[in-house]
């Protein structure tokens, strides 16, 4: 079954409720998001994505979820 984008941004809204959240993609497997929350204040971009991936582990690990590509933002 194909994922769609807006499950996506609920995952990603479940851990950074407060974030501004794009995601991208059409094909059911390949997406892009944009995550700029306040939290990611003082973190390494790493850090930024890691904490962002694990909302959506679930996905990934089942398979549901082939390709994230994140860009991840610190709120000024």
């Amino acid at each position: 079954m194909a994922i769609l984008a807006s499950d996506i941004e609920a995952m990603i809204r479940a851990g950074f409720p407060d974030a501004k959240i794009t995601v991208m993609g059409d094909d059911g497997q390949h997406f892009a998001a944009e995550v700029v929350d306040a939290s990611f204040k003082g973190m390494s971009r790493v850090a930024q994505q890691r904490a962002v991936n694990a909302t959506v582990k679930s996905a990934i690990d089942s398979g549901e979820l082939h390709a994230l590509a994140l860009t991840t933002k610190a709120l000024e």
